[in-house]
């Protein structure tokens, strides 16, 4: 499967390596969807690679996405 590019995996969970919080945009995520620091960007970060949890959190905005990602891995900060 290749990446939707819709940046629910820089933004749902913690990247804990960037002092990103769950639920929170990755600084180096740019608006159209792609990271803007790929190169340099950290391990876990090169881990990520799309599987069926996209197609079950597909949403038109990246806020309802990423509110399904946290609801589906029990992560719902609200």
């Amino acid at each position: 499967m290749e990446c939707l590019k819709c940046g629910t995996c820089c933004t749902a969970p913690d990247i804990t390596t960037l002092g990103k919080p769950v639920g929170e945009r990755c600084r180096h995520l740019g608006e159209a969807g792609l990271c803007t620091a790929y190169d340099v960007r950290p391990a876990v970060c090169r881990g990520y690679r799309p599987d069926e949890t996209c197609l079950l959190v597909a949403a038109p905005t990246l806020e309802e996405r990423v509110g399904k990602y946290l609801r589906l891995f029990g992560l719902d900060v609200t």
